[in-house]
């Protein structure tokens, strides 16, 4: 989805998502929409870009642990067995 080029339809945009996210538990309103207002702001603050690589950051290793320890048989990466998986 195209951003727009005007940097306050970008600012309105971005802030109009994170309010509708904050009230997210109305029907059509989400709490999908907070992420996706941090990251049309991430355009033009840096703070909010900041946010967003940080955030970027630990979903990545989460994920790459995640399939790690799956590929180990159910073991975190620190060798330990992993407590939420259920023993055969």
């Amino acid at each position: 989805m195209p951003v727009p080029r005007n940097r306050i339809l970008r600012i309105g945009l971005g802030v109009a998502l994170l309010l509708g996210g904050l009230v997210g538990f109305l029907p059509i309103l989400g709490f999908w929409m907070v992420p996706l207002g941090l990251l049309v702001l991430s355009i033009d603050f840096a703070i909010a870009r900041r946010v967003r690589r940080r955030s970027e950051v630990a979903v990545v290793r989460w994920w790459r642990n995640r399939k790690a320890s799956r590929r180990m048989g159910g073991l975190h990466s620190s060798g330990a067995p992993d407590p939420d998986r259920p023993r055969p």
